[in-house]
């Protein structure tokens, strides 16, 4: 399988006080209690260099071969060819709807096993329980083997925490910049939608605006419907009739007009909007497929 274009620095320590390096500075790194940073050490080794190539073999072979077991009478998928047609050496970033926990672990699950592309995958996540407690690293572990990064910890009221954030949003930026088969998975909406209209959007927030005008990826929206946050009975409904589980992968999103513009909160938010505008529009094409069937 490719490699990334960039690997994990030998000797390279996480005090290191370069501000653009790989690795946080120690002003950032020393915000953190010493079982987040223990986390964020075995997280951020596991998406380097062999690691991340073999836990990507474990997604493609194994992680997505459970999903297809589980799924593959209710699954149904539109413009995967769009993933498909993707350029390899630019990263691409799927920006999709919120409302199950298993959202993008699915979408995964259907690239590896739909498109011939490489992928490495990367989920950016909110760092409470997923890097602060060993049950969080076992679920990222179990889950998404591993690619659950990198954390943001400004969700969780530390204020000193944003410091490091400083760090997982350069780490992010740069995932999104280069990398061959990168592929980031992320909800602008920032949190689960738990309104029972599969239709309905929470409001799109500004980060993943700022990482594209930075960054300059493939973007392409996808909406997402049908599944829910009960395992057990989402597996069930397989044999039993559950709800349909529906995917659609739009075609890649022309921000040219955002190119140039000041990098600023106002820009920010402007591309998410419009980036959930394009999610809204697969929910549409969603709600005519389903008074047709």
């Amino acid at each position: 399988m490719a490699q990334d274009t960039l690997e994990e620095p030998k000797n390279t320590e996480l005090t290191v006080a370069e501000p653009n390096s790989l690795a946080p500075t120690a002003e950032e790194v020393g915000v953190l209690r010493p079982i987040e940073r223990t986390g964020f050490k075995l997280v951020r080794a596991m998406n380097f260099g062999t690691w991340k190539r073999f836990w990507t073999f474990c997604q493609r072979h194994i992680g997505s071969l459970w999903i297809r077991i589980a799924t593959y009478n209710l699954m149904n998928v539109f413009g995967i060819v769009n993933v498909e047609n993707s350029d390899p050496n630019q990263p691409l970033i799927l920006v999709a709807n919120h409302r199950s926990f298993f959202d993008m672990y699915t979408v995964s699950s259907v690239i590896f096993r739909r498109t011939t592309r490489p992928v490495r995958l990367y989920f950016p996540v909110r760092a409470k329980f997923f890097y602060d407690n060993p049950v969080g690293w076992l679920v990222n572990f179990v889950m998404g083997w591993w690619s659950m990064y990198p954390p943001f910890f400004r969700e969780d009221g530390e204020g000193e925490k944003r410091r490091f954030d400083k760090f997982s949003l350069r780490e992010l930026i740069r995932l999104s910049s280069e990398g061959n088969g990168h592929v980031i998975g992320f909800h602008p909406e920032g949190k689960r939608n738990l309104n029972q209209d599969p239709y309905s959007f929470l409001p799109a927030q500004p980060g993943i605006g700022k990482v594209i005008l930075n960054a300059d990826p493939q973007v392409i929206p996808v909406f997402i419907a049908g599944l829910g946050n009960d395992l057990p009975k989402q597996i069930l409904g397989n044999w039993t009739g559950g709800e349909k589980v529906r995917i659609w992968f739009g075609n890649p999103i022309d921000l040219s007009v955002f190119h140039g513009k000041r990098d600023s909160l106002r820009t920010h938010k402007e591309i998410s909007d419009h980036l959930m505008s394009k999610i809204a529009e697969l929910g549409e094409k969603d709600r005519e497929w389903m008074k047709a069937v």
